[in-house]
């Protein structure tokens, strides 16, 4: 590579010749509204969910904390991630429900931006940033907590156009 502004050519196709790794180059791309919704569950004890749901866990408030960690950790995600491009996020919205059939906390995550880039990381990472901070404020209740499903639900915007997880017969 010659000139140093010039466009090296692996980068057109997203290879290195030299076996190494690069981030993908996304300036020629145009830039569109993109959505993402991912999910996950923390299964935990009946005691420990009532822990959370009755807010009587020495750390305080989980599904708050929780709340806040994965908006946090989607805006992150670029730092966490090595070859993740950054993304000015415009939206981030996390809900996370007890479910007590199950013994456990559904999460899902939201994510919004225009730009040239997807922002399903962001969502994946808000998701397992939440559960993350549900095992750490509770892991002195209980070692028997499990991450778990976490997945990419749907996501739109870009050149491979929009996505919508096929539910299996179990869900």
């Amino acid at each position: 590579m010659t000139d140093e502004l010039q466009t090296p050519t692996y980068a057109l196709t997203h290879l290195n010749p030299e076996g190494g790794v690069r981030m993908v180059d996304v300036s020629v791309k145009g830039l569109t509204v993109r959505t993402a919704v991912a999910s996950g569950r923390v299964i935990v004890p009946p005691e420990v969910l009532r822990a959370i749901t009755e807010n009587q866990v020495r750390k305080g408030d989980v599904l708050t904390v929780a709340q806040i960690a994965g908006i946090m950790g989607a805006k992150q995600t670029s730092l966490l991630i090595p070859l993740c491009h950054h993304v000015n996020l415009t939206a981030v919205d996390l809900e996370l429900k007890p479910n007590e059939e199950t013994n456990s906390i559904e999460i899902r995550a939201y994510t919004k931006a225009t730009g040239p880039t997807g922002v399903e990381m962001e969502a994946l990472t808000a998701v397992s940033i939440a559960a993350l901070t549900i095992y750490d404020m509770c892991k002195s209740l209980s070692k028997e907590i499990v991450i778990t499903d976490i997945q990419l639900l749907a996501k739109t915007g870009g050149a491979s156009g929009d996505y919508r997880k096929t539910p299996s017969r179990a869900e």
